[in-house]
């Protein structure tokens, strides 16, 4: 049996595993041309979050089933406003890392990575 296999929707991809889907990190880009949204971290967290809400569901699943988040913010005074845009999704409450990088592919001000339970 094949551990591993590449979802592909029909703007992101991911990789998932037996027992649980591990999202690569989404950063706030338009699915329509790959670019990062224009806007402030509540903008961009917003998209991150509609970015991992279709990745979910092309695995059938949704924000109820993840299990973990890394969130990575561009600065770490933003935490409040993203925290407020992170927990609409997020009402769960999964275990989480959230650390401030240097940088972040594109110059986004976010990006968030999940696993989530399939099993």
């Amino acid at each position: 049996m094949d551990m591993n296999k590449k979802l592909h929707t029909t703007t992101f991809d991911v990789h998932v595993g037996v027992g649980k889907d591990d999202a690569s990190g989404q950063v706030a880009l338009l699915p329509e041309n790959g670019t990062v949204i224009p806007g402030g971290i509540e903008a961009q967290t917003e998209r991150c979050c509609l970015n991992l809400k279709t990745v979910l569901e092309a695995a059938g699943l949704d924000f109820d089933s993840v299990v973990k988040t890394t969130c990575f913010l561009a600065d770490m005074a933003d935490f409040a406003a993203f925290n407020s845009v992170y927990e609409r999704y997020f009402a769960g409450k999964p275990a989480r890392s959230c650390v401030a990088v240097r940088e972040l592919p594109k110059q986004a001000l976010c990006e968030i990575g999940l696993i989530a339970a399939t099993e």
